[in-house]
């Protein structure tokens, strides 16, 4: 596993090994010693997965102390356009998105600090993401920032959205 990028302070994309042969494919998608050494301390409490159709946007998400956590999401079918806005008070990066492409094709990883509100847009049906997070979910701590006050530009203006997701208060807010 290598670091292929730091688009933002703490975020992580991360190229995972990977094996491929006449049998088909062999990904680890998490060392607990091999992430340290990558400077990242995480501990997996809970992994889950979503699958979206096409155009389905869900964010901007994150979880409020005492039940903030990292996330380490990724890819298996399909392909997202992931997407990170910093929420962390004194950041120099405090209130900037960035953006990366996750797909079974280049297999990346993103690893997710605590202080960041995460989403994606699903660029395909039935894309899969899967997310291994450091806390269970919490619902009383669970939070988000509305997908169209961040200042990023998604490249779409009707994105199918839950009604949560569509009634999370602005970022300048």
């Amino acid at each position: 596993m290598h670091i292929q990028s730091e688009p933002l302070p703490g975020i992580k994309i991360i190229k995972p090994f990977s094996h491929t042969d006449k049998r088909g494919k062999f990904v680890k998608t998490f060392h607990e010693s091999q992430f340290a050494e990558l400077g990242i301390q995480m501990k997996i409490r809970e992994e889950f997965f979503s699958i979206s159709s096409q155009n389905v946007l869900r964010g901007m998400h994150f979880q409020t102390p005492p039940n903030a956590h990292q996330k380490l999401v990724y890819c298996i079918r399909g392909s997202v356009l992931d997407v990170v806005l910093d929420l962390r008070k004194g950041s120099i990066s405090y209130g900037k998105s960035a953006a990366f492409k996750l797909s079974e094709t280049n297999g990346h990883l993103v690893y997710i600090p605590i202080g960041f509100a995460h989403g994606f847009l699903s660029l395909e049906n039935d894309s899969c993401l899967v997310y291994k997070t450091d806390s269970v979910h919490a619902p009383a701590n669970d939070s988000g920032i509305h997908w169209n006050s961040i200042g990023y530009s998604w490249g779409i203006s009707q994105p199918i959205l839950s009604p949560r997701d569509e009634a999370f208060p602005t970022l300048s807010s």
